[in-house]
């Protein structure tokens, strides 16, 4: 297990196995960035020839080592490239790759700037996020374990109050992204509905609480109770597997909360299509289709952690879309939570039908917006890439919405809901709604306006994150591969502004 403290330690004299720093690219060339001044001081006028020797340019993403030769207490020092501006989200990266660069170093100083609130959760962030490894399927774990056993981030404002909050903060909300992508990592057959919904509860038991913090309460209802509440879209998903779906319930009631927040997330633990059966190809990864409801979920218990006074309630819908002759069938009409019938064109638009019942359930409560997660359409991915979510809804809760992304370092893009689309969503003849139209163009705004439909007057953003919610390539800044758990930290951000107010 890895300690982390946070100290206002000189990164020339601090006896570490490692120390790191960042490189500025500049007109003048590379030149070491604020929090390196000691080890500048230390070696003189040899550090640019170093520097040049090494082919050291401080390009972001870089990483260039070398001995130290007694200049520094330490015997290795990690050059990090930043590029031209090290902003937190060029922090944020920087120090994952730097974190994946030491496997062997049994202490690290990072000396990255890390002066102000900002800074200092970014570098924290970056490190704990880059060195994320999932393991649990792997016998031989050697590499894997061979992380350093005590981390020191390096600034100059370690003894103020904000910045050692934002230290402490940092690593609650890096574990809780951390957890989020356990779940989305873990095998489909490992992580049904039930399972998933079990292992939700146990971290609501398991989670840590301050003295005088409310605590998050967690319900679940079964398929049977599922079909006393009148949960339509949830068991017509989930009716062709032998799993039977879940809904999660979770609220933090909090005393002289300041606001109410309500979160929705999907959560298809697997993803065939049903029958409308997806390409062999594109089921490969389908095991990340509950990565809102994971979302949602560590969100909600970071929040109570970080005692927010900020009421939640959180919904998140569970079920696994297969094929057998129970599942549903293109043509089938179903009545969702609230009464509304929609007829199903495409079972693989499943999302959408799960979303709407929570959504139903989630405006009853009165909150002051709602916010729902999902990987819901491969269109989003065609028009913004895999790094870019894209975010629907209310004007002032989309604004918030990117507002909170940008602060936490998961870039978003606002998207419109055209008012044609409400000419498609209506377009059955024989239901209240049209699930799914088969015109190929706008099918994420088609899907954002379908979810509008189940929110009434209350404001609402949808946040699409079917792209950057699995990295299935190479490990990059504080992304490794797999299930990177985005939009944990835009919710517990989002809520940390209503806080605030």
């Amino acid at each position: 297990m890895t300690s982390y403290t946070l100290r206002s330690a000189s990164p020339a004299k601090t006896r570490t196995d490692a120390v790191v720093v960042g490189v500025l690219s500049t007109a003048d060339g590379p030149q070491l960035a604020p929090g390196g001044e000691d080890v500048v001081a230390a070696y003189g006028r040899s550090l640019l020839p170093l520097l040049t020797t090494l082919g050291v340019k401080g390009k972001l993403g870089e990483v260039v080592k070398a001995p130290t030769a007694g200049k520094l207490n330490s015997p290795l020092l990690v050059l990090v490239g930043l590029g031209p501006t090290p902003t937190s989200a060029v922090l944020r990266r920087a120090s994952g790759v730097a974190a994946r660069s030491l496997p062997n170093a049994a202490s690290v100083a990072v000396a990255l700037p890390a002066s102000t609130p900002d800074e200092v959760r970014a570098v924290t962030e970056g490190w704990l996020l880059g060195g994320y490894r999932f393991t649990a399927y792997k016998h031989d774990t050697a590499a894997e374990s061979s992380a350093p056993n005590d981390v020191s981030v390096l600034s100059p404002g370690a003894r103020r109050a904000e910045v050692s909050a934002a230290f402490e903060r940092a690593q609650i909300l890096a574990g809780a992204v951390a957890t989020a992508r356990d779940w989305v990592n873990e095998p489909p057959g490992q992580l049904t509905p039930p399972v998933f919904a079990e292992r939700v509860a146990a971290e609501v038991r398991g989670r840590r609480r301050g003295r005088g913090k409310p605590k998050v309460t967690c319900t679940i209802y079964d398929e049977h109770q599922l079909d006393e509440l009148g949960c339509g879209g949830v068991l017509a998903v989930g009716a062709g597997s032998a799993a039977p779906p879940r809904l999660v319930e979770l609220s933090y009631r909090p005393k002289n909360a300041v606001a109410h927040l309500a979160f929705v997330g999907k959560g298809i633990t697997y993803d065939s299509g049903g029958l409308t059966i997806k390409p062999g190809s594109s089921m490969a990864t389908m095991k990340y289709d509950m990565s809102g409801a994971a979302a949602v979920v560590q969100a909600t218990l970071t929040i109570g952690e970080l005692g927010l006074p900020v009421a939640i309630s959180a919904y998140a819908p569970m079920a696994e879309n297969m094929i057998s002759g129970a599942a549903t069938r293109p043509g089938d009409v179903i009545t969702m939570y609230g009464g509304r019938t929609v007829e199903i064109t495409n079972t693989d638009a499943e999302g959408r039908l799960i979303l709407a019942d929570a959504l139903g359930r989630a405006v009853e409560q009165g909150p002051d917006l709602v916010v729902d997660v999902a990987t819901l359409t491969g269109a989003m991915i065609m028009a913004l890439g895999d790094r870019l979510a894209g975010v629907m809804g209310s004007e002032r809760i989309v604004d918030e919405m990117l507002a909170a992304g940008e602060r936490a370092g998961e870039p978003s893009w606002p998207m419109p809901i055209p008012e044609e689309m409400l000419e498609r969503v209506t377009s059955s003849k024989i239901a209240d709604l049209s699930q799914h139209d088969w015109v190929r163009w706008g099918g994420g705004l088609f899907a954002a306006a379908f979810l509008r439909e189940f929110v009434g007057q209350t404001p609402w953003a949808h946040l699409d994150i079917a792209g950057p919610a699995y990295n299935s390539g190479a490990a990059t800044g504080h992304l490794t591969s797999g299930g990177t758990g985005f939009a944990v930290a835009t919710l517990v951000d989002l809520a940390q502004a209503y806080s605030e107010r």
